[in-house]
């Protein structure tokens, strides 16, 4: 690797990654619960999606599938997008973003702050699936054109083997607590696996299970059906990376219900996204079948920032079957962050994405 590019990926490193582990106090239905939530909009752009774009393109030097100056095109519902705008742009690569031309105006709006291009995709021209289609075309009649291929990928469920995981693992036990229990909703699946894989070479009991918006059950069908407002979250098809006979059951949330929990956390000070009320209600529905008492963790995998021209600022109606009127947000505290030599992972290099 050029020098230059590691004394960047250090200073990447150091912006990505080692987030606070939240310890989530909330009474539901009159009874005390604690959900812990990995805070993601601490890192570089303010999402999970950070981890898995710097990890892709370091490994992309380090095998040398890219050169400097070469272009990184990617199609993304948002996040990722902005993550491999950030991280590709400070390491001086050209970038193309292939996107949906139905998600948020703030993601296409960060996504080019970063000087980055953008191509918007409605749904005649294919959608999620036209828009990777379009990222092909382009590497194939372009020379010089990084895929980090994000769905298919098993980089980016190692980004979370290596980090996500351990950071997690290494915080509860720095309370004296192990996890019973991991939900994350699957957008590419590389954090519900990675982690998943992390847990269960630790600790082969714990439950991992996916979660998806009940109004497009993706996974449970195979196909897309429907249409849902979670953004980031069932794209359309279920990526390569997922192995749905390595996890456990999958978890519906409706959106709306989502949506409600998400504002309720943000008047109590954590502004987060729509798929971190999803995953709270995800958690708690795990926590319900395990016992009170259950140490359930997921992610918050980003801010509110990046919806507020979306319906998480609008009033959302409430329907009967919800969870969220049920929950009472009590607080939060967050537990340390690690230092790399707290972590008993033999394939992590101090320090990593970890600060010491």
């Amino acid at each position: 690797m050029p020098q230059a590019s590691s004394a960047r990926f250090r200073g990447l490193h150091r912006l990505i990654g080692n987030t606070p582990l939240l310890a989530i106090d909330v009474v539901y239905r009159g009874e005390p619960r604690v959900i812990y939530a990995k805070y993601e909009s601490l890192n570089l752009t303010g999402s999970i999606k950070d981890r898995m774009a710097l990890y892709i393109v370091e490994q992309a030097y380090r095998d040398g599938t890219i050169q400097p100056g070469d272009l990184i095109a990617e199609a993304t519902s948002g996040n990722t997008g902005i993550s491999f705008a950030a991280v590709g742009r400070s390491l001086g690569h050209p970038v193309t973003v292939f996107m949906p031309d139905w998600m948020s105006t703030e993601r296409m709006s960060l996504i080019a702050s970063f000087g980055a291009s953008i191509v918007s995709v409605s749904k005649d021209d294919g959608g999620f699936l036209g828009s990777i289609r379009k990222s092909e075309e382009l590497a194939a009649s372009t020379p010089r054109v990084f895929l980090p291929c994000q769905f298919s990928n098993e980089a980016n469920v190692q980004a979370h083997f290596e980090t996500t995981g351990p950071e997690i693992w290494s915080q509860l036990a720095q309370v004296g607590l192990e996890p019973d229990a991991f939900v994350a909703g699957v957008g590419t699946g590389g954090t519900v696996m990675g982690v998943g894989r992390y847990f269960r070479a630790r600790k082969p009991s714990i439950q991992v299970h996916p979660l998806e918006p009940a109004e497009s059950p993706t996974m449970s069908t195979g196909y897309r059906v429907g249409h849902h407002r979670i953004q980031g979250v069932s794209d359309e098809f279920i990526p390569a990376i997922v192995k749905l006979d390595e996890l456990d059951d999958i978890i519906a949330v409706p959106d709306g219900d989502s949506i409600l929990m998400a504002q309720h956390l943000a008047q109590h000070g954590l502004a987060v996204g729509i798929s971190s009320g999803a995953n709270l209600l995800g958690a708690l529905k795990i926590q319900e079948t395990l016992g009170a008492q259950a140490v359930v963790a997921t992610v918050f995998a980003d801010s509110n920032k990046k919806y507020l021209s979306t319906d998480l600022l609008r009033p959302e109606p409430v329907r009967d079957d919800y969870m969220s009127p049920h929950v009472e947000v009590i607080g939060f505290r967050a537990c340390q962050r690690v230092c790399a030599m707290c972590i008993d992972h033999p394939s992590i290099p101090a320090p990593s994405t970890l600060i010491q």
